[in-house]
């Protein structure tokens, strides 16, 4: 494989990655935002800080449940992928 090949191939690998990691904190972030946002259509209650403290206080709670699936995720990652990059193996 070229060098150029392994570059691609490794930054596909990383967006993927990415995306993997940054899949939970997102989908509670639309969920919690669709669901305060309902609430405010049924209510007309137009509050910015209920949009901002309920959708921050998830994202807060589901970072701290997911940080061991994101920490081993990236070190697999580093360890599998990147390092065998940089010591040319």
């Amino acid at each position: 494989m070229t060098a150029e090949t392994l570059v691609f191939d490794a930054t596909r690998h990383a967006v993927w990655i990415a995306v993997q990691i940054s899949a939970p904190l997102l989908i509670v972030a639309l969920a919690a935002g669709v669901s305060v946002g309902l609430f405010q259509a049924l209510t007309s209650v137009q509050e910015m800080t209920l949009t901002f403290v309920p959708k921050v206080g998830a994202m807060l709670i589901v970072f701290w449940v997911s940080m061991s699936f994101m920490t081993s995720t990236l070190v697999s990652f580093f360890t599998a992928d990147i390092i065998p990059l940089i010591g040319g193996q």
